[in-house]
Protein backbone atom coordinates (compact mmCIF):
# COMPACT_ATOMS: atom_id res chain seq x y z
CA UNK A 1 0.00 0.00 0.00
CA UNK A 2 1.59 3.49 -0.96
CA UNK A 3 2.33 6.00 1.48
CA UNK A 4 -0.75 8.89 0.77
CA UNK A 5 0.25 12.42 1.37
CA UNK A 6 -2.68 14.94 2.41
CA UNK A 7 -3.06 17.67 0.55
CA UNK A 8 -3.12 20.78 3.03
CA UNK A 9 -5.17 24.64 2.84
CA UNK A 10 -3.42 26.88 5.05
CA UNK A 11 -5.86 28.63 6.68
CA UNK A 12 -4.17 32.27 6.95
CA UNK A 13 -5.29 34.79 9.92
CA UNK A 14 -4.23 37.85 9.89
CA UNK A 15 -2.33 39.79 13.15
CA UNK A 16 -4.60 41.50 15.70
CA UNK A 17 -4.62 45.04 14.31
CA UNK A 18 -4.20 44.55 11.03
CA UNK A 19 -5.84 43.78 7.66
CA UNK A 20 -2.95 41.13 6.16
CA UNK A 21 -0.42 39.07 8.13
CA UNK A 22 3.09 40.05 8.31
CA UNK A 23 5.87 37.12 9.66
CA UNK A 24 9.78 37.10 10.02
CA UNK A 25 11.95 33.70 10.68
CA UNK A 26 15.57 33.17 11.06
CA UNK A 27 17.58 30.00 12.15
CA UNK A 28 16.37 30.50 15.46
CA UNK A 29 12.56 30.93 14.72
CA UNK A 30 11.92 28.73 10.92
CA UNK A 31 9.34 28.51 9.31
CA UNK A 32 7.25 25.39 10.03
CA UNK A 33 5.12 25.89 6.84
CA UNK A 34 8.71 24.50 4.73
CA UNK A 35 7.97 21.27 5.02
CA UNK A 36 4.82 19.95 2.77
CA UNK A 37 2.93 21.77 -0.44
CA UNK A 38 0.30 24.11 0.55
CA UNK A 39 -2.50 26.42 -1.09
CA UNK A 40 -4.56 28.95 0.11
CA UNK A 41 -6.44 32.01 -1.39
CA UNK A 42 -3.95 34.88 0.39
CA UNK A 43 -1.76 36.43 -2.17
CA UNK A 44 1.65 35.36 -0.85
CA UNK A 45 4.77 37.60 -1.14
CA UNK A 46 8.35 36.60 0.29
CA UNK A 47 11.53 38.03 0.92
CA UNK A 48 14.87 35.87 1.62
CA UNK A 49 17.42 38.25 2.28
CA UNK A 50 20.37 35.56 1.38
CA UNK A 51 21.32 31.99 0.98
CA UNK A 52 20.06 29.46 -0.97
CA UNK A 53 17.50 27.16 -1.69
CA UNK A 54 14.37 25.39 -4.02
CA UNK A 55 11.48 27.07 -5.42
CA UNK A 56 8.50 24.99 -6.27
CA UNK A 57 5.74 26.77 -7.02
CA UNK A 58 2.93 25.29 -9.13
CA UNK A 59 4.49 22.92 -11.68
CA UNK A 60 7.32 24.71 -11.58
CA UNK A 61 10.81 23.80 -9.59
CA UNK A 62 14.13 25.68 -9.74
CA UNK A 63 16.94 26.71 -7.67
CA UNK A 64 17.87 30.14 -6.41
CA UNK A 65 21.15 31.63 -5.22
CA UNK A 66 21.74 35.08 -3.32
CA UNK A 67 18.06 35.10 -1.50
CA UNK A 68 15.67 35.36 -3.38
CA UNK A 69 12.09 37.40 -4.01
CA UNK A 70 8.58 35.71 -5.10
CA UNK A 71 5.09 36.64 -5.88
CA UNK A 72 2.66 34.28 -5.75
CA UNK A 73 -1.23 34.42 -6.99
CA UNK A 74 -4.24 32.91 -4.80
CA UNK A 75 -4.47 29.16 -4.70
CA UNK A 76 -1.19 28.87 -6.55
CA UNK A 77 0.21 25.79 -4.92
CA UNK A 78 3.98 25.77 -3.15
CA UNK A 79 5.98 24.67 -0.90
CA UNK A 80 8.49 26.57 1.64
CA UNK A 81 11.68 28.13 -0.14
CA UNK A 82 13.96 27.95 2.59
CA UNK A 83 14.82 24.31 4.74
CA UNK A 84 17.62 25.53 6.96
CA UNK A 85 18.45 29.33 7.53
CA UNK A 86 21.72 30.37 9.19
CA UNK A 87 22.21 33.58 11.10
CA UNK A 88 23.08 35.61 8.28
CA UNK A 89 19.48 34.85 6.17
CA UNK A 90 16.22 35.88 6.72
CA UNK A 91 13.07 34.96 5.57
CA UNK A 92 9.87 37.89 5.51
CA UNK A 93 6.96 36.47 4.46
CA UNK A 94 3.37 38.85 3.50
CA UNK A 95 0.15 37.07 3.41
CA UNK A 96 -2.98 39.35 1.72
CA UNK A 97 -6.52 38.24 1.02
CA UNK A 98 -7.27 39.70 -2.43
CA UNK A 99 -10.11 41.55 -0.73
CA UNK A 100 -8.03 43.07 1.99
CA UNK A 101 -9.21 46.45 1.36
CA UNK A 102 -12.79 45.24 0.20
CA UNK A 103 -14.08 44.32 -2.84
CA UNK A 104 -14.12 47.62 -5.08
CA UNK A 105 -10.29 48.95 -3.70
CA UNK A 106 -8.78 47.87 -6.81
CA UNK A 107 -11.39 48.94 -9.60
CA UNK A 108 -9.99 52.51 -8.92
CA UNK A 109 -8.14 53.97 -12.03
CA UNK A 110 -4.98 54.41 -9.98
CA UNK A 111 -4.75 50.47 -9.14
CA UNK A 112 -5.22 49.28 -12.41
CA UNK A 113 -1.62 48.22 -13.06
CA UNK A 114 -1.40 46.65 -9.67
CA UNK A 115 -4.37 44.26 -10.79
CA UNK A 116 -2.55 43.37 -13.63
CA UNK A 117 0.75 42.57 -11.41
CA UNK A 118 -1.63 39.90 -9.01
CA UNK A 119 -3.00 38.38 -12.11
CA UNK A 120 0.29 37.66 -13.21
CA UNK A 121 1.10 36.76 -9.92
CA UNK A 122 -1.64 34.32 -10.40
CA UNK A 123 1.71 31.91 -12.35
CA UNK A 124 4.50 33.19 -10.32
CA UNK A 125 6.68 35.91 -10.11
CA UNK A 126 10.43 36.17 -9.44
CA UNK A 127 12.58 39.33 -8.83
CA UNK A 128 16.03 40.05 -9.57
CA UNK A 129 18.88 42.04 -9.51
CA UNK A 130 18.86 45.51 -7.84
CA UNK A 131 14.99 45.11 -7.84
CA UNK A 132 15.08 42.19 -5.78
CA UNK A 133 17.55 44.16 -3.62
CA UNK A 134 15.65 47.31 -3.15
CA UNK A 135 12.17 46.15 -2.60
CA UNK A 136 13.39 43.73 -0.29
CA UNK A 137 15.00 46.21 1.90
CA UNK A 138 11.63 47.98 1.61
CA UNK A 139 9.56 44.23 2.94
CA UNK A 140 11.94 44.13 5.85
CA UNK A 141 11.70 47.63 6.81
CA UNK A 142 7.79 47.16 7.65
CA UNK A 143 8.70 45.33 10.75
CA UNK A 144 9.18 48.67 12.50
CA UNK A 145 6.18 50.15 11.31
CA UNK A 146 3.17 50.67 12.53
CA UNK A 147 0.39 49.19 11.31
CA UNK A 148 -1.31 51.73 9.74
CA UNK A 149 2.19 52.84 8.12
CA UNK A 150 2.97 48.83 7.65
CA UNK A 151 -0.34 49.52 5.14
CA UNK A 152 0.83 52.80 3.56
CA UNK A 153 4.42 50.73 2.78
CA UNK A 154 2.90 47.60 1.72
CA UNK A 155 0.65 49.65 -1.08
CA UNK A 156 4.26 51.62 -2.18
CA UNK A 157 5.92 47.45 -2.32
CA UNK A 158 3.17 46.89 -4.89
CA UNK A 159 3.38 49.60 -7.01
CA UNK A 160 7.61 48.84 -6.72
CA UNK A 161 6.50 45.35 -7.96
CA UNK A 162 5.01 46.18 -10.40
CA UNK A 163 7.35 48.73 -12.10
CA UNK A 164 10.17 46.74 -11.76
CA UNK A 165 11.56 45.12 -15.42
CA UNK A 166 14.14 42.63 -13.72
CA UNK A 167 11.97 39.38 -13.16
CA UNK A 168 10.41 36.16 -14.67
CA UNK A 169 7.33 34.88 -15.21
CA UNK A 170 7.66 30.75 -13.68
CA UNK A 171 4.92 29.41 -14.57
CA UNK A 172 4.55 31.05 -18.30
CA UNK A 173 3.10 27.42 -19.76
CA UNK A 174 0.41 27.84 -17.88
CA UNK A 175 -0.24 26.18 -14.39
CA UNK A 176 -3.08 28.54 -13.14
CA UNK A 177 -5.02 26.21 -10.19
CA UNK A 178 -8.91 27.65 -10.57
CA UNK A 179 -10.31 24.43 -10.62
CA UNK A 180 -13.09 22.34 -8.47
CA UNK A 181 -11.24 21.76 -5.19
CA UNK A 182 -11.01 17.58 -5.92
CA UNK A 183 -8.92 18.47 -8.21
CA UNK A 184 -6.86 21.42 -6.42
CA UNK A 185 -6.45 18.75 -3.57
CA UNK A 186 -5.19 15.86 -5.94
CA UNK A 187 -2.53 18.05 -7.59
CA UNK A 188 -1.14 19.01 -3.54
CA UNK A 189 -1.64 15.02 -3.11
CA UNK A 190 0.69 14.51 -6.34
CA UNK A 191 3.31 17.14 -5.27
CA UNK A 192 3.63 16.04 -1.56
CA UNK A 193 4.17 12.68 -3.10
CA UNK A 194 6.62 13.61 -5.14
CA UNK A 195 8.63 15.25 -2.26
CA UNK A 196 8.51 12.54 -0.29
CA UNK A 197 9.60 10.02 -2.85
CA UNK A 198 11.76 11.63 -5.98
CA UNK A 199 14.83 9.76 -4.66
CA UNK A 200 13.43 6.43 -6.05
CA UNK A 201 11.50 5.33 -8.61
CA UNK A 202 7.98 6.54 -9.22
CA UNK A 203 5.79 4.16 -11.10
CA UNK A 204 2.49 5.98 -13.45
CA UNK A 205 0.61 2.90 -11.52
CA UNK A 206 1.05 3.61 -7.80
CA UNK A 207 0.61 7.26 -8.80
CA UNK A 208 -2.86 7.00 -10.02
CA UNK A 209 -3.85 4.67 -7.73
CA UNK A 210 -2.94 7.57 -5.11
CA UNK A 211 -5.38 9.89 -7.18
CA UNK A 212 -7.84 6.83 -7.48
CA UNK A 213 -7.50 7.14 -11.41
CA UNK A 214 -6.65 4.98 -13.81
CA UNK A 215 -3.24 5.46 -15.65
CA UNK A 216 -4.70 6.88 -19.07
CA UNK A 217 -6.64 9.36 -16.50
CA UNK A 218 -3.81 10.46 -14.47
CA UNK A 219 -1.89 11.42 -17.19
CA UNK A 220 -4.49 13.45 -19.19
CA UNK A 221 -5.47 15.06 -15.94
CA UNK A 222 -1.81 16.14 -14.94
CA UNK A 223 -0.62 17.08 -18.61
CA UNK A 224 -4.01 19.40 -18.81
CA UNK A 225 -3.35 21.22 -15.16
CA UNK A 226 0.88 21.29 -15.27
CA UNK A 227 1.51 21.44 -18.76
CA UNK A 228 3.95 18.75 -18.35
CA UNK A 229 4.24 15.07 -18.17
CA UNK A 230 4.95 13.43 -14.99
CA UNK A 231 7.77 12.10 -15.64
CA UNK A 232 9.10 15.47 -16.85
CA UNK A 233 8.11 17.00 -13.31
CA UNK A 234 9.57 14.64 -11.82
CA UNK A 235 13.12 14.83 -13.26
CA UNK A 236 13.03 18.70 -12.82
CA UNK A 237 12.34 18.01 -9.28
CA UNK A 238 15.46 15.59 -9.33
CA UNK A 239 17.36 18.02 -11.86
CA UNK A 240 16.86 21.15 -8.85
CA UNK A 241 18.08 19.22 -6.27
CA UNK A 242 20.55 17.82 -7.40
CA UNK A 243 21.51 21.93 -8.71
CA UNK A 244 21.44 22.26 -4.48
CA UNK A 245 23.33 19.57 -4.10
CA UNK A 246 26.05 20.82 -6.15
CA UNK A 247 26.22 24.27 -4.33
CA UNK A 248 26.22 22.81 -0.86
CA UNK A 249 27.28 19.65 -0.08
CA UNK A 250 30.50 18.09 -0.97
CA UNK A 251 29.66 14.85 -2.66
CA UNK A 252 30.82 13.65 -5.83
CA UNK A 253 28.78 14.14 -8.72
CA UNK A 254 28.21 10.20 -8.99
CA UNK A 255 26.63 9.81 -5.54
CA UNK A 256 24.69 13.47 -6.38
CA UNK A 257 23.35 11.27 -9.27
CA UNK A 258 21.87 8.10 -7.24
CA UNK A 259 21.12 10.67 -4.49
CA UNK A 260 18.20 12.58 -6.36
CA UNK A 261 16.41 9.17 -8.30
CA UNK A 262 18.84 8.67 -11.29
CA UNK A 263 19.96 5.56 -11.87
CA UNK A 264 22.30 6.06 -14.85
CA UNK A 265 25.40 8.18 -14.57
CA UNK A 266 25.38 8.94 -18.60
CA UNK A 267 21.28 10.37 -18.31
CA UNK A 268 21.66 12.42 -15.77
CA UNK A 269 24.43 14.58 -17.26
CA UNK A 270 22.54 14.48 -20.10
CA UNK A 271 19.29 16.15 -18.27
CA UNK A 272 21.13 18.32 -15.90
CA UNK A 273 22.80 20.13 -19.05
CA UNK A 274 19.43 20.12 -21.06
CA UNK A 275 17.95 21.46 -18.30
CA UNK A 276 20.58 23.71 -17.06
CA UNK A 277 22.49 24.86 -20.01
CA UNK A 278 25.55 23.04 -18.03
CA UNK A 279 27.15 19.67 -17.19
CA UNK A 280 26.89 19.24 -13.56
CA UNK A 281 30.73 19.61 -13.45
CA UNK A 282 31.20 23.02 -15.20
CA UNK A 283 27.81 23.78 -13.38
CA UNK A 284 29.59 23.39 -9.77
CA UNK A 285 33.10 24.78 -11.22
CA UNK A 286 31.75 28.07 -12.03
CA UNK A 287 29.66 28.32 -8.47
CA UNK A 288 33.06 28.02 -7.21
CA UNK A 289 34.74 30.65 -9.46
CA UNK A 290 31.76 32.64 -8.36
CA UNK A 291 31.98 32.29 -4.89
CA UNK A 292 36.60 32.39 -4.34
Amino acid sequence: MIKSQKAVFEKVEPQFGSSFRYQTFDYSSPNKNNNFWHYHPEIELVYISSGSGKRQIGSHVSYYRQGDLILIGSNLPHCGFTSTLNRYERETVIQIHPDFLGKTFFNIPETKNIVTLLETAKKGIVFHGEDKRYIGEKIEELKHRTPFGRLVALLEIFKHLEEARNYTILNAQGFILETELQDNNRINQIFNFVKEEFKRSITLEEVAELTSMTVPAFCRFFKKITGKTFTQFVNEYRLTHAAKLLHEEQMSITDICFECGFNNFSHFNKQFKKFTGKSPSKYRNELRVHLS
